[in-house]
């Protein structure tokens, strides 16, 4: 019952207060009371101009994703033996797949083309996808039934992966998708997900009882600042908007429990 109320808060919390929509609304605010003669309106206004001048004229985009992608890096060298692979969901867009009929990915797409290279490169790995539906409404098709439609069509066998399609969010990926593989002490886990997501994650896994190793994917930053130039201004509005959003999942996964430390690191 507290997971139901806390995965519904989440929703609405970030429906409500996600940065690029709030500066998007303290803008327009702004401008309607300047319109109407409320000098004190130019500070809404200024604040949400404020924001998305930031975005465009700064690196700001990559300074906040930065301590998220760099905070855990792939182990060197490659673990000799791999015993399984845990793929988070969140790389697969349910509403297309369902409209299309053919698997959809969004921008995390690595996640799903790295599982099938693993399911390769360690044939004798065990492979775990674990997702659900995060949309309150529901979906008709959870992320696991997409996952299954898209890694039958890239020839793994059926056989192959084992999906699990009822977690909401990445602390039910992780004692959900513990509880199906039951790991055995000594075993090495690898977990693949984006490098920003990373941190969270791991945090998450550790409280869960479950001492996997990164192995993250999808980076969205280069090494230096000018790197973030090179995409548009669209590319970065929803790159700090995730970072963002990744730094209150930290707090919150924190301040519930979830995670035993507040930026959890190697």
């Amino acid at each position: 019952m507290l997971d139901d109320a806390l995965f519904l808060f989440s929703k609405i919390f970030w429906l409500l207060l996600r940065p690029n929509t709030l500066a998007l609304a303290l803008a327009v605010l702004g401008a309607l009371l300047l319109w109407r003669g409320r000098r004190w309106g130019r500070w809404p206004a200024l604040l949400g101009l404020g924001w998305f001048l930031a975005i465009a004229a700064t690196p700001l985009a990559t300074w906040l994703t930065w301590p998220l992608e760099n905070r855990f890096s792939r182990p060197e060298p490659a673990p000799a033996r791999v015993d399984g692979v845990i793929v988070l969901g969140g790389a697969v867009d349910q509403e297309l797949t369902q409209a299309r009929g053919i698997p959809a990915l969004n921008g995390a797409a690595e996640r799903m083309t790295e599982a099938a290279a693993l399911a390769r490169r360690f044939p004798q790995a065990r492979i775990i996808f674990t997702g659900g539906s995060a949309n309150p409404l529901g979906h008709a098709l959870s992320e696991a039934d997409v996952a299954r439609l898209l890694f039958t069509s890239l020839g793994l066998p059926e056989g192959r992966i084992t999906y699990e399609n009822a977690a909401r969010n990445t602390h039910e990926n992780a004692t959900l998708a513990r509880a199906l593989a039951e790991p055995k002490p000594g075993e090495t886990w690898l977990l693949l997900t984006s490098a920003s997501h990373m941190p969270r994650s791991m945090g998450v896994f550790r409280a869960a009882g479950w001492p996997v190793t990164a192995w993250p994917v999808n980076f969205s930053t280069g090494i230096t600042s000018l790197s973030g130039y090179d995409a548009p201004f669209a590319a970065r509005l929803g790159q700090a908007e995730w970072a963002l959003r990744e730094y209150v999942g930290l707090l919150a996964y924190r301040v519930t429990g979830r995670t035993d430390t507040l930026f959890p690191g190697p």
